[in-house]
């Protein structure tokens, strides 16, 4: 029996937990949570407060009953205990953790945090005591131009208003203000200040002012972590330096000054084109494939510095989860290193974007890959790359299962592979994968059984998916633009799946239009415009020649997010894009042309397609017209109770910061492991 604390929701003014139970018996009405401080033994025990399904429960707790008077103690760390009282089975079972969250302010002197002991068990920490003058931010960098800041928000899910930036001149009584933005990821702020309004020479002292409960405050900045990933010098075009210093207790310094003369920068020179010289060498020696192989097989090093690894669908594009981690890690700890592993083809978008890669399938991509310290995938890598047990392997996957798949698929007849061998590759492989990132519940127990994963489960949502909730109106005008979209139209998106038995060879798949694009233009041509998305399995190009200004194919667009911000309403078959384009509640029509034939000779699904789906069904291109005109005059699905059914079920627990949960789960990785 094992239960999995699993997730973290703030309801109202009480903390929600949430845990996956595998193996424990039902009924789960007398199922409690004790909660054990570890230094006192104080302990406070829980009842189970709701039954979400017979592997998820969830409790309630007022995390203010978490602190209490104890002569000295500011600090309580609770482990958490599963209490069975049922007549045949009783006993207390250790929570483990699969859900690690980032710093939550509880009161202007209080936090908790989620964390996990060494073993992997739940740890509840409260810390209390915290100075009322200090405020602690998330991340602060240098770099274009700008000293960087990025903080809370909200404390205790309450804004924090009329935030301000302060530089206080250590050595004299001056001070300068900067207003502070918000951030495109709820709950945190972003701050810039240029560096060219620094004053010469000087050290100054960061402070945040700002408004809390009708209060005015002035408030120290404080990093209780360490800086490390993160920008700290910066030489500006006029040959100045600017250093950001973290003192003893916390608070953050940065420094005004004369960059160092031409001397004293080529004093450092030779030893450094010495490393450089014996590292070309070095990558010269291993460039034949034969080499390349037996790379592989021998033991590495890691790299000192901290080492991520990112690929999206097998190197063939620069996106998905992947990219959204990517893009905020940099945000918030560009001195750590970042490699992206790609095909010859993503070169130029790279290169283009300023995006560190390694060409995938060569000596220097191999001895990367072993010497990283996190790989971070949607995909499969190949069966033949060997992990090092140093690095820790995060599986984003690449959606919610609608179609069955891994261990579920009965027959496999996909081209190349067998099914005895496509499920045997499906566990090897997820048996390397440390942690596996799930979007709900229901992808949590299909993962567990179609993978056969017993590892750890990161329940934060998909990344990729915290565009769709922090993107505004203006951010989509901006896409329609950068996408040649019409503004005065309504857009309809089509992406339908591809099917297994229309391969052409092998990884190649072919797809026809099942309704006429003269028929869309007749009828919807003036007012709608028709966006195309196929599967990037499918190797024939649509020809859409002729519809120039109504029919836009973007099945080559890195980022199917922005086509969901622009789109009013999406029409899909049997692909997973569904669950995502929900998050906008948005209307989403049901084109399944061939259904029967595949629910019962291909894949066949998880859900009852007939019944579980968030909008209708159209079974030939008659209702298929019909219910388009129907679709774009309800823009909005948030009254409709069967599309909020599945909202809640599948779109709940994300809240737009699943890309920053699995930054903090890194950064906890990293330091836990020194």
């Amino acid at each position: 029996m094992r239960a999995i604390l699993s997730g973290l929701h703030h309801k109202k003014n009480l903390q929600e937990l949430e845990l996956e139970l595998i193996d424990v018996p039902e009924p789960f009405d007398d199922l409690a949570v004790t909660f054990l401080e570890k230094q006192t033994k104080a302990s406070l025990t829980v009842p189970i407060s709701k039954v979400v399904s017979s592997e998820v429960v969830r409790l309630r707790i007022n995390a203010a009953d978490l602190q209490f008077a104890a002569e000295g103690q500011s600090e309580f760390s609770w482990e958490l205990y599963l209490n069975i009282q049922q007549q045949t089975t009783r006993g207390l079972i250790q929570v483990e953790s699969e859900y690690l969250s980032d710093r939550h302010q509880f009161t202007l002197t209080s936090y908790y945090q989620l964390n996990s002991d060494a073993n992997g068990m739940a740890l509840f920490n409260m810390h209390t005591q915290q100075a009322e003058d200090e405020f602690s931010i998330n991340a602060i960098n240098l770099q274009d131009d700008q000293l960087q800041i990025i903080g809370p928000s909200h404390i205790n899910n309450q804004p924090i208003t009329n935030q301000r930036l302060v530089l206080k001149n250590v050595t004299e009584d001056s001070s300068a203000e900067w207003p502070i933005t918000k951030m495109s990821l709820h709950g945190l702020f972003t701050a810039a200040i240029p560096l060219s309004d620094l004053a010469a020479n000087t050290t100054q002292q960061l402070f945040i002012r700002s408004t809390v409960a009708d209060e005015e405050l002035e408030q120290r900045v404080v990093l209780s972590k360490s800086l490390a990933g993160q920008v700290t010098q910066a030489v500006t075009g006029n040959h100045r330096l600017i250093l950001i210093e973290k003192r003893f207790d916390n608070g953050i310094r940065v420094q005004e000054m004369a960059a160092p003369t031409l001397p004293q920068r080529l004093a450092g020179v030779p030893a450094k084109l010495g490393s450089a010289s014996k590292l070309v060498s070095l990558l010269m020696d291993k460039i034949n494939l034969v080499y390349m192989r037996r790379l592989f097989k021998r033991g590495h090093r890691p790299f000192e510095q901290p080492t991520l690894i990112f690929e999206s669908f097998g190197g063939r594009q620069v996106s998905d989860s992947p990219y959204a981690i990517y893009q905020l890690f940099t945000q918030l700890y560009p001195g750590f290193t970042f490699i992206w592993s790609i095909d010859r083809s993503q070169k130029r978008f790279c290169k283009e974007n300023g995006i560190p890669f390694v060409v995938r399938r060569t000596a220097k991509w191999v001895r990367t890959l072993e010497k990283a310290s996190f790989w971070i995938s949607n995909a499969r890598f190949p069966a033949w790359v060997r992990k090092p047990n140093y690095v820790t392997y995060i599986q984003t996957w690449h959606g919610t299962p609608l179609k069955k798949l891994g261990l579920d698929i009965e027959n496999v007849s996909m081209p190349g592979t067998t099914t005895v061998k496509y499920h045997a590759n499906f566990v090897k492989e997820a048996n390397r994968w440390d942690a596996l990132v799930s979007p709900n519940d229901y992808s949590t127990r299909i993962f567990r059984s179609a993978f056969g994963f017993n590892n750890q489960i990161l329940k934060v949502g998909y990344p990729r998916n915290d565009e769709l909730l922090n993107s505004t109106p203006d951010d989509i005008v901006t896409l329609k633009q950068q996408l040649g979209i019409p503004l005065d139209k309504k857009v309809v998106l089509y992406a339908p799946t591809y099917r297994d038995n229309q391969f052409a060879e092998k990884g190649k798949y072919t797809f026809e239009l099942p309704f006429s694009l003269d028929e869309f233009r007749e009828k919807f041509g003036q007012d709608a415009v028709l966006v195309l998305r196929m599967h990037y399995l499918i190797s024939n190009a649509l020809d859409i020649s002729g519809y120039e200004g109504v029919v836009f194919d973007f099945s080559n667009h890195p980022n199917i997010s922005d086509l969901y911000l622009i789109s009013d309403m999406l029409i899909t078959d049997y692909s997973s894009v569904f669950f995502d384009f929900a998050y906008l509640k948005r209307p989403i029509l049901f084109y399944p042309y061939d259904y029967h034939m595949y629910k019962d000779e291909l894949r066949g699904f998880y859900l009852d397609y007939e019944k579980d789906l968030p909008g209708e069904i159209a079974h030939n291109e008659q209702q298929l017209l019909e219910q388009i005109g129907e679709k774009l005059q309800t823009p909005d699905m948030s009254d409709n109770q069967k599309f909020m059914d599945f909202y809640r079920r599948f779109c709940a627990i994300d809240d737009g910061l699943s890309s920053l949960k699995i930054v903090n789960y890194v950064v906890q990785q990293i330091e836990k492991n020194g």
